[in-house]
């Protein structure tokens, strides 16, 4: 940071900062994992101008920003790191890691026929930066790709479609990787209908918000062994000990972890110090997701 510039570090841990700290505070960065520790902060900071989050989905703090404050995610800091594990997500499940694991934790030799990557139909819904990343490193498995977002538009890589078209596009999607964010529109977006439409033995990978997902619509399917899942976000989150997603056939579930890896430290760090040299310098901040209005 620039010299003389007044910084209060804050772990997230042992309550907030002091209220004299809090008293002069124009920026905050919200330390990843502590949303729910932050929120009591917002309302004590009475200077309070820009809330940088370092989640890229920021659906459970929104609200809780004070009127006249701006409200920054961290858009590019998890690209990589959550496309990683899309990508590690799919192979696993399609070429059966889990069930080797399985068999070496009991010394068995479980051979056998498993689905690859190559040749596959891989539907990316949410095409934003995370899609983008995640098919840059699916790009070398000689997959095909069915893009969608919200509206259809053109991409360097191909047409991008949109979501009313679900229907008729995923029939033709061996893979389908889900990086949508949670708003009222994507809430439920994977229901029955999406899910019945999918080919017998298609892989749903879920790495944006459980709640995007009908939890019990897809039960359906994996209990009936029609379609595999390979989730790291559920709902509810976290999965409770009892919950059946647990024990589901053809099921890889990792405990919402896409984000949370060596590569998340320096790139959030380069995000924080862009911002606060923009901020002090008057610029226009990136990664806008709501100013709200007195």
């Amino acid at each position: 940071m620039p010299d003389g510039l007044p910084v209060t570090v804050w772990d997230g841990a042992g309550g907030p900062p002091d209220p004299e700290s809090l008293a002069t505070v124009e920026f905050l960065v919200i330390p990843y994992g502590c949303t729910d520790a932050a929120l009591p902060v917002l309302a004590r900071a009475p200077r309070l101008k820009v809330v940088q989050s370092l989640s890229a989905g920021v659906d459970d703090l929104a609200k809780y920003v004070p009127a006249g404050v701006t409200l920054c995610n961290a858009r590019g800091v998890h690209d990589t790191s959550t496309a990683e594990l899309a990508v590690a997500l799919a192979l696993a499940s399609l070429r059966g890691i889990p069930d080797f694991v399985r068999g070496q934790d009991v010394a068995e030799w479980r051979t056998g026929y498993r689905p690859a990557l190559a040749d596959r139909t891989v539907m990316l819904i949410g095409y934003g930066s995370i899609a983008a990343a995640v098919e840059d490193r699916l790009t070398p498995f000689e997959c095909a790709f069915l893009r969608v977002a919200r509206t259809a538009r053109s991409a360097p890589r191909g047409p991008v479609h949109a979501v009313d078209e679900l229907p008729e596009l995923l029939p033709h999607a061996d893979v389908v990787v889900v990086t949508v964010p949670l708003t009222e529109e994507t809430r439920g977006l994977v229901d029955a209908r999406f899910l019945a439409l999918m080919p017998d033995r298609s892989l749903l990978v879920n790495v944006s918000r459980g709640a995007v997902v009908d939890t019990d619509a897809l039960l359906t399917e994996l209990m009936a062994r029609r379609l595999h899942a390979a989730l790291d976000v559920t709902d509810p989150e976290p999965l409770p000990p009892d919950h059946p997603l647990w024990r589901a056939p053809h099921t890889l579930i990792s405990p919402h972890v896409g984000g949370n890896s060596s590569a998340l430290l320096p790139r959030a760090l380069r995000l924080i110090r862009a911002q606060i040299l923009r901020h002090l310098a008057g610029e226009p901040l990136e990664n806008i997701v709501a100013t709200r209005t007195p």
